[in-house]
């Protein structure tokens, strides 16, 4: 199989959306499009090269690194996802400027970045992960076999010590991968392009970079006919669902109070690992919500007001419960045909990958991948909720946002 190259997305590349979560982003409209992507995906991953979806692996480095040079100044730069702000950009071209725009180990590590990415020789702006600097490389055997370990974020990542790739991590002072470029006359209002080539780059001992391309020379993520076809009814019996609540859904968006209150949701039982939300259980999650803000009130009308609020919502979902049960029952049927495509892609091993758990490491999978519409321009991830999103709500960090 060939590799996969992203294409132009319009928007700048600082979040992403989870492909089930289409469904209260956009209502009837977005679960359509969610359904679209998957099949687009399925079809790609069936041998069709024709397909307008196109698939990066998702690398879990942090913190998110903007460096190239200031369309505005010609000057090289380097820095978080603030330097797009409108006001008050935090664009760092020295060391005086990270240490007043950051703090604590994001200083640190724009640091080490500022010193060794001008080395590459950037044209433009481009957005990367940072996967390690050198004081954050350690060994660790793996069936007895040493390997040198990075931890940027919440998965390690092994390589075998006596490999071209170690040796040139070891060499390296910094470690990127590059997933994003931007273009534009100014910097508030560049437009982003997923997984640029990143060919041009002056390459350098000091910086260990790639791109984020998705490869499969062995084909193990191919899916079999009766792969392709099982999926394949598995979008179908979603898209009947859909058919079935697709008004509700659509006037639902229209509350954007609840839709808010169903994200946190969501967000709360993946923490308590699970994706199959229910009407019941929102109803507690907005229940718990509000009276906490009650609890905080100081006099009695506003008391009251927030409590006639939350009656209203509560009985509003308390009438609608049986459509809303298949609502959050066809964003399950999304989350588990995209955990099928990503039980496929997970398949290839590169660089090793592993969890930190109470007993010791785990082999794990990549974090996810992105799914980049080439047309539309949109851009969506697949990512096991349960095995990376929620150890990413609890991970300890070795770096502090600042």
């Amino acid at each position: 199989m060939r590799s996969f190259i992203q294409y132009i997305t319009e928007a700048k590349n600082t979040h992403l959306e989870h492909l089930e979560d289409e469904l209260w982003n956009d209502g009837s409209a977005g679960a359509e499009n969610a359904l679209r992507f998957a099949s687009e995906v399925a079809s790609m991953l069936s041998g069709n090269t024709k397909t307008s979806v196109n698939i990066t692996t998702k690398w879990d480095g942090a913190p998110a690194i903007f460096a190239g040079i200031n369309p505005e100044n010609k000057k090289f730069f380097v820095g978080t996802k603030s330097v797009f702000n409108v006001t008050n950009p935090k664009i760092n071209y020295t060391e005086r400027d990270i240490n007043k725009n950051h703090s604590g180990g994001l200083a640190t590590k724009l640091e080490i970045a500022l010193k060794y990415l001008p080395k590459l020789k950037i044209k433009g702006v481009l957005q990367g992960d940072m996967m390690f600097s050198s004081g954050d490389l350690s060994t660790m055997k793996i069936n007895n076999e040493d390997h040198i370990a990075f931890t940027p974020n919440t998965i390690t990542y092994t390589i075998p010590v006596d490999s071209k790739l170690a040796r040139e991590v070891k060499q390296a002072k910094i470690g990127v991968v590059f997933h994003t470029n931007y273009t534009g006359r100014k910097m508030s209002n560049m437009k982003a392009s997923f997984n640029p080539n990143i060919r041009s780059l002056k390459k350098n001992k000091s910086v260990w970079f790639r791109d984020a391309d998705f490869k499969d020379e062995s084909g193990s993520s191919t899916l079999t006919s009766s792969e392709y076809e099982s999926i394949e009814k598995d979008i179908k019996n979603a898209r009947s669902s859909l058919s079935k609540s697709s008004k509700f859904i659509d006037k639902l968006l229209g509350n954007s109070a609840i839709i808010s209150y169903v994200k946190t949701y969501i967000n709360s039982i993946v923490k308590a690992g699970s994706v199959e939300g229910n009407t019941k259980g929102l109803i507690s999650h907005i229940k718990d919500k509000l009276n906490g803000e009650i609890d905080k009130l100081k006099t009695d009308s506003a008391k009251k007001r927030k409590e006639q609020v939350r009656d209203k919502t509560v009985k509003y979902l308390e009438d609608n419960k049986s459509t809303l049960d298949k609502v959050f029952k066809l964003h399950s049927e999304l989350n588990s045909i995209k955990i099928a495509l990503v039980r496929k892609l997970e398949k290839i091993k590169g660089i090793g990958t592993f969890m930190r758990t109470n007993n010791g490491f785990r082999a794990t999978s990549p974090e996810g991948f992105v799914a980049v519409d080439r047309i539309s321009n949109k851009a969506l991830k697949l990512v096991d909720r349960l095995e990376f999103s929620r150890s990413n709500f609890t991970a300890a960090k070795n770096w502090v946002k600042g």
